[in-house]
């Protein structure tokens, strides 16, 4: 692999893991370019599909669109702000539902993923 292919994925890699949640595409490659001016969409798409395959980044979707966001932050769920669009990470679950649980019907919970709705507080305070 080139030394440029490289300081892309790392590039890539780092928007992931300073972002405050997971991230777009667009978005990858906005904050991506500001580290490496040229930067394409195409070679975004492909080095997110290698993060992937190499367990550093996972994808997730949120409303249909698909965002991505660095492996290995634990356990957390995502606010999403209906009026800037932006989505970010929470560090408190608001839902107590260890693995292992079995709900009436004998569905037996493994994982649980939640995503708040509402306004961020950069959108709050503009109101």
């Amino acid at each position: 692999m080139s030394k440029r292919q490289t300081r892309q994925r790392e590039a890539i890699f780092e928007v992931l893991r300073d972002a405050a949640g997971p991230l777009s595409v667009p978005e990858v490659l906005s904050r991506a370019q500001e580290r490496l001016p040229g930067l394409g969409t195409a070679t975004v798409y492909r080095t997110l599909k290698l993060l992937q395959e190499d367990g550093r980044v996972r994808a997730l979707t949120l409303d249909g669109e698909s965002r991505f966001e660095s492996a290995g932050r634990g356990h957390h769920h995502h606010f999403a702000c209906r009026e800037c669009g932006g989505v970010f990470d929470l560090d408190l679950c608001p839902v107590a539902l260890p693995s292992g649980t079995v709900y009436p019907g004998g569905f037996v919970v493994e994982a649980h993923e939640v995503t708040l709705y509402g306004r961020c507080p950069g959108c709050v305070a503009k109101a």
